[in-house]
């Protein structure tokens, strides 16, 4: 088992008061709720799933403990590129070999995890981003299922640190911040910043947590910014 996994299960239960704040949190994976979103991305899965995009990455939904959580990892901090060390979720670049996004959500999360997942598990991909280098990157949203049944095995070449924030945490406003961008000393744009957990979630990975967060609770999580649109 990795380490530091284990810690965060031990210890990612939201606080009684989170859960009244944030309503039941347990509903967000209910067969409802999954038969809800998987509507509301049918159209953007056929789409894309039709479509050549530059990379995806896998948005991991679990629960630990009974309760709702995103699961993150952390790149490592030996690998090239503007990018070590951040938090993301699992995924990278399309393999000429990949079928469609989905395929490649799930090689790239078998080789940075060592997770098989089938694609029943999928509940659909959501609009493409665009990111670094002029890629596009598609967050194909997925269910483990409760995380104690599932086994990891983190590739210590990729993976640094793997840990989970429940929603309850995600959904709590004094968690939520904001980056404001200038450009040529005026205001450009802003992105979501989600704090106060193992590690600050900011860049891509935010902007995908905060779309995952209104598709998942739109009653309770009201996105303030403006997602980037591929050019």
């Amino acid at each position: 088992m990795f380490p530091a996994l284990y810690h965060l299960r031990l210890g990612a239960r939201p606080t009684p008061g989170a859960t009244r704040a944030t309503g039941s949190a347990r509903g967000y994976l209910s067969q409802e709720n999954e038969q809800r979103c998987r509507g509301l991305l049918e159209a953007s899965t056929r789409r894309y799933r039709q479509e050549v995009v530059a990379a995806a990455v896998l948005v991991t939904l679990c629960s630990v403990g009974g309760y709702p959580a995103l699961l993150y990892t952390l790149r490592s901090s030996t690998l090239t590129g503007q990018h070590k060390g951040d938090v993301s979720f699992p995924g990278g670049k399309r393999d000429s070999a990949d079928q469609d996004v989905i395929a490649t959500a799930l090689r790239e999360t078998q080789e940075e995890l060592g997770l098989h997942l089938g694609a029943e598990s999928v509940w659909g991909v959501m609009r493409p981003l665009p990111a670094a280098r002029g890629l596009t990157v598609a967050p194909v949203l997925a269910h483990l299922g409760p995380l104690e049944s599932v086994c990891l095995s983190p590739n210590p070449q990729e993976v640094e640190d793997v840990f989970t924030i429940p929603l309850s945490h995600l959904l709590q406003a004094q968690n939520h911040g904001y980056t404001h961008f200038r450009h040529q000393g005026r205001y450009s744009y802003t992105m979501p910043v989600f704090l106060n957990g193992r590690y600050r979630v900011w860049g891509l990975t935010a902007i995908i947590t905060d779309l995952t967060l209104e598709l998942l609770a739109p009653s309770a999580y009201h996105r303030r910014t403006r997602p980037p649109s591929p050019r």
